[in-house]
Parts: C-alpha cells; sequence; structure tokens
C-alpha cells in the first residue's frame, strides 16, 4: 500500500478535499507519515482500485467488530469520474467486506452535501439512519453528517 500514499497526496490537493475525504484524522497537507501511521492499525484495510495499471480509486474498510465494518476515505480519481466507477468500486468492497472480513452489517458517514455520493451508496442499498445536524465544521460552515447501513 505504500507505494500509493503518493497518489493520494497528489490527489488529495485542498484542504476542504483533505477534511470531506480524510475527516479530522488528517492534516492538510496529507504526508505520507500522516497515511502509514494510519495505516499502521489492524482494523483498517485500505485499497488502492485500478482500471488498466491505472490507480482510479481508493477506500478504506474499517474493522469496527466481528460481525460490522464501516466504509471510509472513498476517493475516485477526477480522471474516472462520470464513469460509474464508485458504484462497481464499492461492490467489490462490500463483496471483500462478506467473504473476507465476515462483516454482517456495513456502515458509512457522508456529509449531506456530497449527493454523488449519497446517490451511490442508495443505489447499492444503503439506507439513511441517522443525521448528525452541525457534526463538522470547516472555514466556518457547519456539515451535516448522514450515517447510513446496509445488512449483509
Amino acid at each position: 500500500m505504500e507505494n500509493n500514499f503518493e497518489q493520494l497526496i497528489v490527489w488529495i490537493d485542498s484542504d476542504e478535499l483533505n477534511y470531506l475525504w480524510g475527516g479530522p484524522a488528517y492534516q492538510f497537507p496529507l504526508t505520507a507519515d500522516q497515511i502509514q501511521e494510519h495505516y499502521t492499525k489492524p482494523e483498517v484495510h485500505p485499497f488502492m482500485f485500478t482500471v488498466n495499471g491505472k490507480p482510479a480509486g481508493f477506500v478504506e474498510l474499517y474493522q469496527v467488530s466481528d460481525s460490522e465494518c464501516r466504509i471510509c476515505r472513498v476517493f475516485i480519481s477526477p480522471t474516472f469520474r462520470g464513469k460509474n466507477l464508485g458504484t462497481e468500486m464499492l461492490k467489490l468492497l462490500v463483496m471483500k467486506a462478506k467473504e473476507q472480513y465476515k462483516c454482517q452489517l456495513l456502515t458509512l458517514g457522508v456529509f449531506s452535501h456530497n449527493q454523488a455520493a449519497i446517490l451511490c451508496y442508495e443505489k447499492l442499498g444503503f439506507i439513511s439512519f441517522t443525521v448528525e445536524k452541525n457534526s463538522r465544521e470547516f472555514n466556518g460552515e457547519s456539515w451535516d453528517l448522514i450515517r447510513m447501513q446496509k445488512k449483509l
């Protein structure tokens, strides 16, 4: 995974995108040291997705418990957006979560203004179960966080 750190650093090129993608776990600018520290945790499973050998997307699976995993840090390269790759990448992740990690419940959090992501998750069968109003703040603007889940 380490050889993909530089790709993440290139993709996450603004303070707002860094916060949207990584939440409070990362400071901007993103560095290899920050990423390395996060991915040394045994419950964190990062995946870089490629198309024809080129990095196209990234996602993290976080093992919450023996039966629950959380989808985190979903990102599609600007070059590959609009090609339904997010849906395809997440379908593969859902299979991996069920088969390899034995997850029975997948959860995630998505900011309410990220409508493209919400539509993608709904297409995959995720349902909203709570909204955390004013959950995060960025540059003086409050963001609501929608919690979603899917039983496997």
